[in-house]
């Protein structure tokens, strides 16, 4: 198994260094600011609800809480909010197992909180982004309540049932993503029920036409409540297979991945047009696929004028240490030829269909970039500015993730039971089984832990970083007393200034929202070098990715001024360690 991987790994390197070997333009003709849509040319901020900031004293965030703090979203020039799940759930997997999607989860607030949150976000030019979770519902669902209790009622088959082989056991060999059998024995029905993620999760019958009726009932019901669009969790796993089969295990357990199994089945893209052509023709939301499994080539199908999505998170980017998504103690060293080549291939492939690239190094589901593509945590202010200048002026929408714009680190908990989060518990167990140490397992979790997103909002230096009077749901980080938002606020060579100068830049200087990407240096291993041009104004970034000093021609920056440096030294020619310079050219 290693050794396929090993062979993998290199076959990928060297895709990569012949395609980074070429410079890449990116829609050299190119539209207005004017032209663009509203999503196009804003900020989206991603908050994990749960954990941004608490009003009322019960140690959870809540809805009441985000309206308080949007004068901080303001500030960071954030157009678009994206709210992890926030509706009735039993919190199996933190709200991604929705028991009732048209009321609001009592630890979050009411319905009318939520109806205050909208309006005051767009009284400040910022829109709701709800994250629809449609491969799956929870087990309490009452959808699923009554699909379980018979095979013969009206919603009988608005989920994936299966008989027992001869045996009895599971229909298959499939693994969940969160770990074991993917199937889950049900004594009412004497059948198996398919959950690609946790049991309590099961997974919703697309191929039914009453399940698409209502997950598009779902989505109305919130635009009618004035949400400006959604990111669909999952939603590369909502088609299965019309024959359920073993596959070649893949690990000591017996099992296979579900996801080489069930991800991008045929059709799929036909499901996601009728839900396309029947919830979002005119209106002006946005979607924004979570299409884990999708390659940038294959992006022409899902965005674009013919595409299904507006736009589509795909994993290449975040899984670049990653040979197997369910082994988090193998991973692999990258180059930035490789780094560079992900943005490069997302933004032709999505620009040649008129489609549109959502720019994000983080997620609530990945560790902190400064960890996960900046080897560490020394120089770590500087890194965070250089991943800042990567992600607001790259085209297309940045996406940036609450804390992100604090310099947040991972989590480096001692212990397995210091975790909240159920994937990472499984993930841990899967490698004790797999024969790694319980060193070797906590390693992987140190890089990979959910958690390490979702620990909560610094806010000041008091008790709980501001976060909430009582007991937060999850441990505040250590270094609260120096990473929060009001200290970062005064200090101007923080995070977090370096992010709001960034975001003035982006509308002052809109070549950097609209304008071509080229790339200029694509046979550096050290520099990060690109051009963004619209019509006379053209600026020129430059990143260094590595701890040392390095040098680049100055022709490159002929008659251009310089208007941005993430450093305090300011050498033509010269980047000091993980320095970002941004340069403009206004030509005559």
């Amino acid at each position: 198994m290693k050794n396929k991987k090993y062979i993998l790994s290199v076959l990928l390197l060297i895709c990569v260094l012949f395609t980074s070997s070429c410079s890449i333009v990116v829609n050299e003709t190119v539209r207005n600011t004017s032209e663009l849509k509203w999503w196009q040319k804003t900020i989206a901020y991603e908050i994990y609800v749960r954990s941004f900031k608490d009003s009322d004293g019960d140690g959870i965030g809540d809805l009441n809480g985000i309206t308080s703090e949007l004068d901080h979203l303001k500030e960071l020039g954030v157009g678009a909010v994206w709210l992890t799940p926030c509706y009735v759930s039993p919190q199996a997997d933190n709200g991604y197992d929705i028991a009732d999607y048209y009321n609001i989860d009592p630890a979050y607030g009411t319905m009318e909180d939520m109806d205050r949150l909208i309006l005051e976000a767009r009284k400040r030019d910022i829109r709701i982004i709800m994250d629809l979770v449609f491969n799956h519902t929870s087990d309490e669902n009452e959808w699923f309540v009554q699909s379980r209790s018979s095979a013969d009622n009206d919603r009988s088959d608005w989920y994936i049932w299966a008989d027992p082989r001869e045996d009895g056991s599971a229909p298959t060999n499939w693994r969940s993503i969160f770990g074991g059998s993917a199937w889950e024995y049900d004594e009412n029905r004497g059948q198996y029920y398919l959950h690609t993620f946790l049991p309590q999760q099961p997974d919703l019958n697309w191929a039914n036409p009453e399940v698409r009726k209502e997950v598009g009932n779902v989505a109305k019901f919130w635009i009618d409540k004035g949400v400006g669009g959604f990111r669909m969790d999952a939603i590369t796993y909502i088609k299965k297979p019309a024959v359920f089969e073993d596959g070649t295990p893949d690990a000591e357990d017996g099992m296979v991945g579900i996801h080489s199994m069930t991800a991008n089945t045929d059709g799929i893209l036909d499901y996601l047009h009728e839900f396309k052509s029947s919830v979002q023709e005119g209106t002006d939301i946005f979607t924004v696929g979570e299409a884990n499994g999708v390659s940038a080539e294959d992006l022409d199908k899902w965005v674009g004028t013919d595409g299904v999505f507006d736009m589509v998170f795909e994993f290449g980017l975040v899984n670049i240490d990653l040979p197997d998504e369910s082994n988090w103690c193998e991973t692999r060293d990258w180059t930035l030829f490789e780094f560079r080549s992900f943005f490069q291939n997302s933004l032709r492939s999505s620009d040649k269909v008129g489609g549109w690239f959502p720019v994000f190094l983080e997620n609530h589901d990945q560790p902190r970039s400064i960890n996960h593509f900046m080897n560490g945590e020394d120089d770590r202010t500087a890194k965070a500015g250089a991943l800042a200048t990567l992600l607001l002026t790259m085209r297309g929408t940045p996406f940036i993730m609450q804390g992100e714009e604090l310099g947040y680190v991972n989590v480096d908990w001692a212990s397995i039971d210091d975790y909240n989060d159920i994937s990472t518990k499984n993930h841990y167990e899967f490698a004790l089984g797999e024969g790694y140490s319980e060193e070797e397992a906590m390693e992987g979790v140190h890089h990979f832990a959910r958690d390490s997103a979702r620990t909560p909002m610094q806010w000041d230096d008091t008790k709980n970083a501001g976060f909430t009077e009582g007991t937060p749901w999850l441990p505040v980080y250590p270094d609260y007393k120096e990473f929060n938002c009001t200290a970062e606020k005064e200090d101007p060579d923080s995070v977090l200034n370096c992010y709001i100068t960034l975001s003035r830049l982006r509308s002052e200087h809109t070549e950097l929202i609209d304008g071509a990407y080229k790339d200029i240096m694509p046979k550096n291993n050290s520099i990060f070098a690109y051009t963004r041009t619209n019509g006379n104004r053209q600026a020129t970034v430059l990143i260094n990715f590595t701890s040392e000093k390095v040098t680049y021609d100055t022709e490159l920056i002929k008659d251009a001024a310089c208007i941005f440096s993430s450093s305090s030294e300011e050498h033509e020619g010269i980047l000091s360690p993980y320095e970002a310079v941004i340069y403009e050219n206004v030509y005559q």
